[in-house]
């Protein structure tokens, strides 16, 4: 299964959320094509209702524990309830550019 589809199925048994985007970024960094590495998911559940952003994120990463440990190298988190979603309009936060790594594929 790839890492993308295991990502959205963990986090969609888990905490059924109302918007769920997993974005495959790693073509932006500095890994050979086809990697699957660097993600960034936004999500918006009321199961964060009442947790501050560091708990929100303790959360995903206890969910995604299993593949953090062997799939992905790096990881952006934007956790929302679903008001807070509804606040920011259904807009999706844009990710800053690789500043690129050592080595060179």
């Amino acid at each position: 299964m790839m890492v993308q589809t295991k990502i959205e199925q963990l986090l969609t048994d888990a905490l059924s959320p109302e918007f769920l985007q997993v974005d495959n970024e790693s073509g932006q960094h500095n890994v050979a094509p086809g990697s699957e590495s660097h993600f960034r998911v936004v999500i918006a559940t009321d199961q964060f209702q009442g947790q501050r952003l560091i708990q929100r994120h303790q959360r995903v990463n206890r969910v995604l524990a299993d593949v953090l440990s062997h799939d992905i190298h790096a990881l952006a988190l934007h956790t929302y309830t679903d008001e807070e979603w509804q606040l920011k309009q259904n807009k999706l936060p844009v990710s800053p550019d690789c500043l690129g790594g050592s080595a060179k594929v």
